[in-house]
């Protein structure tokens, strides 16, 4: 399967402006299975939504579905929602050619005040595409293994974690996205944003590694790109098979 990185910088509280560079970068990088973007792509990481959320009809959620539809492809990233119900949820969304899923973050970052207006998930999320199957985590998230562990979340092949990760913490994003990966034997896919808003700069560092911790594609600097690699799901299966750790892991 072929999976392709979204690193970009996200432009404040805008989301046509941003949907138009990610149809550009899109646009450039094209032939992809599955497309993975930030959190909160589309805005920027704002804990308060008011005027900011976009409604379940967003421009940037009709643009994911497009171009599932003609490009054949999966797209996952998150958006901050308002729901017709009036809550605020910080919505990962998962789309293909034929469906639309999501996952509604569960742990909010209280450090940031996240939790004062957006309300969390309760529910893990595994979708299905091409015959593999992805959990879907949001940023602060990665930081929870028991929420993500391979047989309570449910089985899986591959962690797709999104994010706004600022270079603050670089060192814990480094280390967290790996072990993920490591204790789930599985690969690990992570977006994250570069650039600055009103608090944080971002690093970037996306990455995709394997059921060793391996890298088998980064970002190495501060700027936006694409990144793209081939997975292996057969060698991931054939891993599994021969080297069992998951069949004694705490249940």
């Amino acid at each position: 399967m072929k999976v392709t990185i979204f690193q970009i910088d996200i432009a404040w509280a805008s989301p046509d402006e941003n949907v138009e560079n990610v149809r550009r970068l899109f646009n450039e990088n094209t032939g992809s299975d599955l497309y993975v973007l930030p959190e909160m792509w589309a805005t920027g990481f704002a804990t308060t939504p008011h005027d900011i959320a976009e409604n379940e009809d967003s421009i940037a959620l009709s643009w994911m579905r497009e171009t599932a539809v003609k490009h054949r492809c999966a797209l996952s990233g998150s958006l901050l929602i308002q729901t017709a119900s009036g809550e605020y949820r910080n919505r990962h969304y998962f789309v293909t050619p034929e469906c639309v899923s999501f996952y509604d973050k569960h742990h909010l970052f209280t450090y940031g005040h996240e939790d004062e207006f957006i309300k969390p998930g309760n529910d893990q999320v595994i979708v299905t595409w091409q015959g593999r199957r992805f959990l879907l985590l949001t940023c602060y998230d990665l930081r929870f293994p028991v929420w993500s562990r391979f047989g309570r979340a449910g089985e899986y092949d591959a962690i797709i974690v999104v994010a706004n990760w600022p270079e603050s913490r670089q060192q814990a994003w480094r280390v967290l996205t790996r072990a993920r990966a490591i204790e789930n034997q599985c690969y690990l896919i992570a977006a994250n944003r570069v650039g600055d808003d009103q608090f944080c700069h971002y690093r970037g560092g996306s990455l995709i590694a394997n059921t060793k911790g391996n890298t088998i594609v980064e970002a190495d600097g501060n700027y936006a790109c694409a990144l793209t690699a081939d997975l292996d799901f057969d060698k991931l299966d054939y891993v599994r098979g021969k080297f069992k750790v998951l069949e004694d892991r705490d249940l």
